[in-house]
């Protein structure tokens, strides 16, 4: 099953569109929901952590499958407490109401009655349920003359102690009541404090709930005491579990504990925390409705005590609210899925490399900022084999050895192999060059889910995730089972002109070969690209001596061109796949006088080798000079690719592919028209298919990226790919 951990980072003001009302001071630890997702991911999950902000809906349309009646639909585990303003609790809540995702966790119901303080009280005591009295005051004037001391302060509607505190006095309840309202912007809840022991219950379930073993937090003796902030986040008090109390109080508790969670509409999970004064009378405090999931938490102990690993403490949370959303069938269908060809979604392989990849995300991203910041410009040539050598050296840590192809004009062309055979299972092109001078170089920059930086799109980010599957593969000890080949051009930028007789030699000794380019946003892969052809064109003026009278295309360079331009456009064509595509002009003249120079440049694409020759001729054709002996032109071929061609062997590929997508839940999509690719080289009839490098976007722009998630998903498939290969896909 898909499932989306859902949580809110700091404070972030690109988070939202404008900074306004309270802001959320509540925030769980990365490495808390990085747990939650690899304990998830244990559970045979397929993960992804988003953060809930202006871009969550994006986020979850990109990842949660849309389904049909009868599909197994994908899950939200909220972890948000969101971002600022009132009930915060309920805003990612109420937002997958409106999406159609469930999720685990209450209702945007339940989270804003629990959240509000003041609303648990009136329904608790309402209910015939045991609270302390209790005041809402909205300013010092309220307070009356014959308040009973002690008390405690709390925010009306804040979670994890903010703001409490106990007050012995009228003066100090006046300054505490002053200055939460100005601190939280809200009104104050103020109770009657009851020293003695304090208790915390958890719950877990819906129907018949699972009551946790009860938790007693170790006030030191001290009946005065709480749990402030200060101690919930830097020194927790000792909890002692479970509860050295009779049997009578300890199924009072549990009892409690249920008709709380009913009253106030809660599902799947809670914690309700108790006082117990000197007679051993109950009095309900509040319930959380997100009980913290971190690891000093007492939710967490409490479950650990139950039997509970942390892993399997998760994965039970998610199968509560599957049930409660679906019943006991989907619940097992959840549990013992299965791919149309029998194969069980909780394959270890799966799981085993999911877990790795994300315990190693960090990983992936530092060893991308690194291949972004060397200069790979195509004409760079140490650049170029700098890459190669950063490159051979992580190889060489995975048992694969190199073999040079020297190259004059360009950088090295590297090929790398971990066997000794002279056939490899499957062959993974990439590329080290970029077409991007340093000029005009982008560096590494991370923003709202997506990485930036030149060379991402089509050349490293591909390369990052062809690493992290080779190593993901090795842990699994699945590596030397595979047969793998890894060619790396230098010369993607130029054409593959000078790398396309290795290409050949490799492709022919290969029974699959993947390109490592990136997926559009869509997961793209490709089995057909377009070739290409491109051309520059320069025209002058032969006759340059000053004139008054005005030119015609005959004698004006400019008028020349643009007469020309009309004539390409025919050329395209939807119904045979050609398309012209003008890359640049630029004129010279003298002030006042007509242009004595006009050049033009522009791309053809074409689908077949037939349609080649075809467009050359019509080009000629088109800038052929016809009784004009005042204007000459030159036209000069540029870089040239030759089409990627879809086939039987492709085809059967790619359904290899498609299946294995289904399994690990990655979004793949049949593509042939991709406009560029670096696979146009390989043998007629070969079995490849591009695209396996990470989503990608901004191609052919100072602004391409790869959406960070992707590198996880992609990842995952390649190296599944590249172990299902050595086994003819069986």
């Amino acid at each position: 099953m898909k499932v989306a951990v859902i949580y809110n980072k700091k404070a972030d003001a690109e988070g939202v569109i404008n900074v306004f009302g309270m802001q959320n001071q509540e925030t769980y630890n990365p490495k808390t929901v990085e747990r939650v997702a690899a304990a998830l991911e244990q559970g045979g999950h397929n993960v992804r952590v988003i953060d809930g902000n202006i871009n969550v809906i994006e986020q979850l349309q990109n990842f949660m499958p849309r389904v049909v009646q009868g599909e197994q639909p994908g899950m939200v585990f909220n972890m948000a407490y969101g971002l600022q303003g009132v009930s915060r609790y309920t805003h990612i809540p109420s937002l997958l109401e409106m999406l159609g995702i469930p999720y685990v966790g209450s209702s945007p119901a339940g989270h804003g009655i629990a959240l509000d303080k003041v609303t648990t009280k009136v329904m608790v005591q309402a209910a015939g349920l045991p609270t302390a009295p209790y005041w809402v005051f909205y300013n010092t004037d309220q307070i009356p003359d014959d308040m009973p001391f002690p008390v405690i302060t709390k925010p009306k509607m804040e979670a994890v102690s903010l703001g409490i505190q106990v007050i012995h006095d009228m003066e100090s309840l006046k300054t505490a009541i002053t200055d939460l309202v100005e601190q939280f912007k809200q009104p104050v809840l103020v109770e009657q404090f009851i020293p003695g022991r304090e208790f915390a219950v958890g719950l877990l379930g819906n129907h018949n709930p699972e009551i946790l073993p009860i938790v007693e937090i170790d006030l030191e003796g001290d009946e005065n005491a709480i749990q402030s902030l200060t101690d919930k986040l830097k020194k927790p008090k000792g909890k002692i579990c479970p509860a050295q109390i009779d049997d009578k109080l300890a199924e009072e508790l549990r009892r409690l504990t249920r008709e709380t969670f009913r009253v106030l509409g809660i599902y799947d999970f809670c914690r309700v925390d108790y006082r117990m004064d000197r007679d051993g009378n109950l009095y309900i405090l509040e319930l959380n409705s997100m009980a913290s999931l971190g690891l000093t938490g007492t939710y967490v102990h409490a479950a650990k005590v139950a039997g509970y690993t942390y892993e399997s403490m998760i994965n039970r949370m998610l199968d509560v609210a599957v049930e409660r959303y679906f019943g006991n069938q989907q619940m097992e269908q959840v549990a013992v899925a299965k791919t149309e060809g029998g194969e069980s979604k909780k394959d270890p392989l799966r799981i085993r490399l999911r877990s790795f990849l994300r315990g190693n995300l960090v990983t992936m991203e530092d060893q991308l900022e690194k291949m972004v910041e060397i200069n790979s410009f195509v004409e760079n040539i140490e650049g170029v084999n700098s890459l190669g050598r950063w490159m051979a050296n992580h190889l060489a840590q995975l048992g694969f050895n190199r073999e040079v192809y020297p190259r004059a004009e360009f950088g090295n062309i590297l090929y790398f192999s971990n066997h000794m055979e002279n056939r490899n299972d499957i062959l993974l092109v990439g590329n080290l060059d970029n077409p991007v001078d340093f000029e005009d170089f982008s560096g590494y920059v991370e923003e709202r889910g997506r990485i930036y930086g030149t060379g991402v799109s089509r050349g490293k980010g591909g390369l990052a995730v062809m690493l992290s599957a080779l190593k993901a593969l090795r842990y699994t000890r699945s590596l030397k089972r595979v047969k793998c080949g890894i060619l790396l051009i230098s010369d993607d930028s130029k054409g593959g002109r000078s790398s396309r007789p290795v290409l050949q030699e490799l492709a022919a000794k290969s029974k699959n070969i993947i390109g490592l380019s990136g997926a559009g946003l869509g997961g793209e892969v490709l089995t057909a690209c377009y070739g290409s052809l491109q051309y520059a064109i320069e025209v002058n003026r032969v006759k340059t001596q000053p004139v008054l009278k005005s030119f015609s295309e005959k004698e004006d360079p400019i008028l020349f061109v643009t007469q020309k331009i009309s004539a390409l456009k025919k050329l395209n064509s939807d119904e045979e796949g050609t398309f012209v595509t003008l890359t640049g002009i630029d004129t010279r003249g003298v002030q006042s006088q007509p242009a004595y120079h006009a050049a033009l440049s522009f791309l053809i694409r074409y689908r077949s080798p037939k349609q080649r020759e075809k467009l050359e001729e019509q080009v000629h054709r088109i800038f052929e000079l016809k009784n004009q002996e005042t204007i000459r032109s030159h036209i000069t071929k540029g870089l040239q690719r030759k089409p990627f061609l879809e086939n039987g062997q492709t085809l059967e590929l790619f359904n290899h592919i498609q299946h294995i997508a289904e399994v690990v839940e990655v979004r793949v999509k049949k593509a042939d028209n991709g406009i560029t690719s670096l696979l146009g080289n390989v043998p007629d009839g070969a079995a490849a298919v591009d695209g396996l490098g990470p989503v990608t976007g901004g191609y052919g722009t100072n602004s391409e990226y790869i959406v960070r998630d992707s590198l996880i998903d992609r990842s995952v498939l390649l190296a599944y790919l590249v172990y299902k290969a050595a086994k003819n896909f069986s």
